[in-house]
């Protein structure tokens, strides 16, 4: 039999890319809080992951072997204005969840940001002490640490921005990017910020194959350092669209909905050596499908919300 894997946010964009690559070598099943968007073949269960209750329900109902922790509220513009209401999903769910799995010596992989950077002495490695200048930053960078207390055989991955196909219910910034793009419609991208991004497959692939093999904290950016802008310029070559719609901005140029970094690449040799091999951007983009990118229950909403109040 297949060991079985437990991922919350299962629905979610990087947890809909995960079940699907976990499917042939585990036992899958998906977390959800409302709905049954998950890939076919992967059992949901439901759960309030703000209840401890709920997670103690969940472990022993779906008696997995190992645990993804990837549900958060990842809009740093919403955790800014609403601290309270996303501090017990953010903090309170991995922290609790991270002593319900020491307690069941389950293994354990919880999905943190980049955000926790400063972006002030980048690229960053795995020792370098978290400075967040957002509210979302610290939020993960305290989880981070919590979790790590209460189970210290934890594995935390650190995670870039994140592009490729959208789940049925959730999309990356690249999906809206697109859907503006094609539309005729100007897209403003900072020049001034820098990350590592990754494609969702790659991410996913590179914690799969983290977990049980090391535990602590493990970057898993992409292999380049690029601009939002730069980015954009890829998305437009890769498929056909005006370059002139895209508008280069700076994070000066804008009242942004919370602070934001201006460079928080990273440092991801210490998973390579797992064998973790992220695709060239360029290359991830070319992997993927020319569809619409957007699905049917996928809203495109307020431009800002692609590039400025999303992780």
């Amino acid at each position: 039999m297949k060991p079985r894997l437990l991922v919350t946010g299962a629905s979610g964009f990087l947890g809909w890319n995960l079940c699907r690559e976990a499917l042939p070598a585990w036992d899958v099943v998906g977390v959800v809080h409302q709905g049954d968007a998950v890939p076919p073949g992967v059992a949901v269960v439901r759960a309030d992951l703000r209840l401890p209750g709920d997670l103690s329900r969940l472990l022993d109902e779906a008696a997995p072997d190992a645990v993804v922790h990837l549900a958060a509220i990842a809009d740093a513009g919403l955790c800014q204005r609403d601290p309270g209401g996303s501090f017990p999903l953010n903090v309170g769910a991995p922290v609790h969840l991270a002593r319900l799995c020491a307690e069941r010596d389950l293994l354990l992989a919880f999905a943190s940001t980049d955000l926790v950077f400063a972006g002030t002495a980048a690229p960053y490695t795995e020792t370098d002490t978290p400075d967040p200048v957002c509210l979302y930053g610290r939020q993960k960078a305290l989880a981070e640490r919590l979790v790590l207390a209460a189970y210290c055989g934890a594995l935390v991955c650190r995670l870039p921005l994140l592009f490729g196909e959208p789940s049925p219910r959730s999309g990356s910034f690249l999906s809206g990017m697109l859907r503006e793009l094609r539309a005729g419609r100007p897209v403003r991208l900072f020049t001034d910020e820098f990350r590592t991004p990754a494609a969702a497959t790659c991410v996913a692939r590179g914690l799969l194959g983290l977990l049980g093999n090391t535990h602590g904290i493990c970057h898993l950016g992409g292999p380049e350092r690029l601009s939002r802008f730069a980015f954009g310029e890829l998305v437009a070559a890769r498929f056909n669209l005006d370059l002139a719609l895209l508008l280069p901005t700076r994070q000066a140029d804008l009242t942004l909905a919370c602070p934001r970094p201006p460079d928080v690449s990273l440092d991801s040799a210490r998973a390579r050596r797992f064998g973790y091999a992220p695709l060239p951007p360029a290359e991830a983009l070319m992997a993927l499908k020319a569809p619409d990118m957007v699905t049917g229950s996928f809203v495109v909403q307020a431009l800002a919300w692609y590039f400025l109040d999303r992780a």
